[in-house]
């Protein structure tokens, strides 16, 4: 327990700095209970992840929150879980994981790509077509992102289903790394994004994609810049693997950074519904930049201004 609240004392001043300004949306019209803050419940959320601990034990946490000033207005801890569950509350999430890995725009330069799955606690029944049996298969949620190789820093972040498959999400995250500020010298990943595509999206931003070739892999005879650029790469794999192994295993630490989170969040989401299984997995994501952020202003002397980021991106 000390230890918790150690981290947690660390955790609430930038998280609460984040929050403060977020745009209120539209109140809505009719009776009913009235709209708590935005700001209050997405720091409400967060810091409900951040803690690691069931509801009703996180009430205690709430309400130290508010007599620290961090909260305008006290919510109810089921409150935290009803906000969780509002499909509104995904694109602040996404923004703010954006927005907390701005401090160390100067230093990042080098960038991996990975994903990884998040377990649910929900089952679907599914048909074994080679032995005829049902069996409980667990569902789960994957989560791909980019990061900083230097401090395990998020830039960039997509959930989606179990299933997908990997390649699709490599432009978005990276054209989004590349939008938020971060200068791109090098971009690494696994086979799974090879592709004369997602080289060329690397290319385009600066930076030089290094995703190992497979073994049926040949050169491009194409006069296009894709072929190209899949020619080039292909060679430089081909004639120079120990430089180009070099890079590539800076993709590493995107592994590091999967284990980082799990580790201190937990690598199961607890909601129950998709929305709510979705905005708990940024959450993680959130909390673990936070932890990201601190411990670089310790050890590289960075400074924060949420604030002065966010009238920039406005």
């Amino acid at each position: 327990m000390p230890l918790r609240r150690t981290r947690s004392q660390n955790c609430k001043p930038l998280l609460y700095e984040l929050c403060r300004n977020v745009p209120e949306p539209e109140k809505r019209k009719g009776r009913g209970r009235p709209q708590l803050p935005l700001s209050d419940m997405i720091f409400s959320s967060t810091y409900k992840i951040y803690s690691t601990v069931s509801g009703r034990r996180f009430a205690t946490d709430l309400r130290e929150a508010k007599q620290r000033g961090y909260l305008s207005h006290l919510p109810h801890y089921n409150s935290v879980f009803n906000y969780l569950e509002s499909e509104t509350l995904t694109p602040y999430l996404t923004e703010l994981i954006t927005l907390s890995a701005a401090p160390l725009k100067s230093i990042e330069s080098d960038f991996a790509v990975d994903s990884s799955g998040f377990s649910t606690g929900q089952f679907m029944r599914w048909l074994d077509v080679k032995y005829g049996t049902k069996e409980d298969r667990r569902q789960w949620l994957k989560l791909h992102l980019m990061v900083g190789v230097k401090t395990n820093i998020v830039t960039s972040v997509t959930v989606s289903d179990g299933y997908a498959h990997d390649y699709h999400y490599f432009k978005g995250l990276v054209n989004n790394t590349a939008e938020s500020g971060f200068k791109l010298k090098e971009v690494s990943a696994d086979k799974a994004y090879l592709g004369a595509e997602n080289m060329l999206t690397t290319l385009r931003h600066g930076a030089i994609p290094y995703i190992p070739f497979k073994s049926n892999s040949v050169p491009n005879s194409g006069d296009n810049p894709k072929s190209e650029l899949w020619t080039r790469m292909y060679h430089f794999y081909a004639l120079h693997r120990a430089e180009f192994l070099e890079h590539y295993h800076k993709r590493s630490n995107v592994e590091t950074t999967f284990h980082m989170i799990k580790a201190k969040f937990g690598q199961r989401l607890r909601s129950r519904t998709l929305t709510a299984q979705i905005n708990e997995a940024l959450c993680k994501v959130l909390c673990h930049n936070l932890c990201c952020v601190i411990q670089s202003v310790h050890e590289l002397g960075i400074e924060t201004n949420f604030e002065a980021e966010q009238r920039v991106s406005a």
